[in-house]
């Protein structure tokens, strides 16, 4: 048996920023709004001919998380992509992703647990390589929200919030026992399903029933969001899988070194991290830069955190999620 170890990471985002006050011009909102809501000041959104896609974003993410691992891409047994946004309905990302890094030949997976999907990804890593199944898995997340939102005052509630990007992770074996990831612990409430959730295309409303309706008020093939429900859900399971992991691994609040939380709301962030405690260092937040990018948050997160220095060997990491599902999880690891 073995443990598993980041040992590379990396992202990406598109170089067009869109401000919330570019987003004031073209719906009823205003920066005050956003940012009294979210914690949010603007996000990146791919712009058309800028060749960014779900899966190439994440291959630019992937090449710098491989580069930092010091191995190349045919090194990898496994890819599990995360996302909620992937390029095609079918096949998923992670074929694309392996084929545009020229591996001639490898397992991919696409994980669909959206704002949970790396955490997800992460776990479902882990166990490759503790059972001696696989040695290196790339775990990535991507999304290309912006194309699918509702640019207007209609959707504001929701279109506000999400940005697009990508973030890398390279997991490999590890036998020291006191390092890498310790424990994943991951969950699901499908009875609030419909609560986060984008109804149709799918097979239970498919394409030509939409346009057989032709119609303009119908909201269906935007994402919906009951926010209240989201955030009284949100508090309640960031708090009891983090506080799961802590008592697994015999940690308490005070030993954790970074906090690095979904970027969902910078609020549920911020009340997460009073009622455990924690000081700004302990926590690392960047929603205010690109908003919320779904399976993607996490490990851009991660990357700039350990860019910046606040991730350091030694280290004891928590990573926590929660999302639409409802799906929520935690992973407590020893970097």
């Amino acid at each position: 048996m073995y443990n598993s170890r980041i040992i590379g990471l990396g992202k990406y985002v598109p170089e067009n920023i869109v401000t919330n006050e570019d987003l004031s011009k073209i719906m009823d909102t205003s920066d005050a709004w956003i940012t009294e809501r979210t914690g949010i000041k603007e996000r990146r959104h791919i712009k058309k001919g800028d060749g960014n896609t779900t899966a190439t974003m994440a291959l630019k993410a992937t090449k710098i998380a491989l580069e930092r691992a010091n191995i190349a891409a045919e090194d990898l047994d496994l890819i599990l992509f995360a996302t909620l946004s992937p390029d095609y309905y079918f096949p998923g990302s992670g074929v694309v992703l392996q084929d545009l890094l020229g591996i001639p030949a490898c397992p991919a997976m696409d994980i669909r647990n959206q704002c949970s999907g790396f955490i997800y990804a992460l776990s479902t890593a882990d166990q490759f390589i503790k059972t001696g199944m696989y040695k290196n898995v790339l775990v990535v997340g991507s999304e290309n929200h912006s194309g699918g939102l509702d640019m207007t005052s209609r959707g504001r509630g929701v279109s506000v919030i999400f940005g697009d990007g990508a973030g890398a992770a390279v997991l490999t074996r590890e036998t020291n026992k006191e390092r890498g990831i310790m424990s994943s612990h991951i969950y699901s409430e499908g009875s609030y399903a419909e609560e986060l959730s984008l109804i149709g295309p799918s097979t239970n409303r498919w394409v030509p029933e939409i346009i057989e309706a032709n119609d303009p008020e119908d909201l269906s093939y935007y994402p919906y969001m009951n926010g209240q429900v989201v955030f009284k859900n949100a508090v309640v399971r960031f708090s009891e899988v983090i506080n799961e992991g802590l008592k697994k691994n015999n940690w308490l609040s005070t030993d954790i070194d970074m906090f690095v939380p979904h970027q969902a709301n910078l609020r549920i962030s911020q009340f997460i991290q009073k009622k455990f405690g924690l000081s700004d260092d302990q926590v690392y937040n960047n929603i205010m830069r690109y908003g919320n990018t779904t399976a993607a948050s996490i490990p851009i997160a991660l990357t700039e955190a350990w860019e910046e220095g606040k991730v350091k060997e030694g280290d004891k990491v928590v990573l926590a999620a929660f999302g639409s599902g409802f799906t929520w999880g935690s992973s407590l690891m020893v970097w």
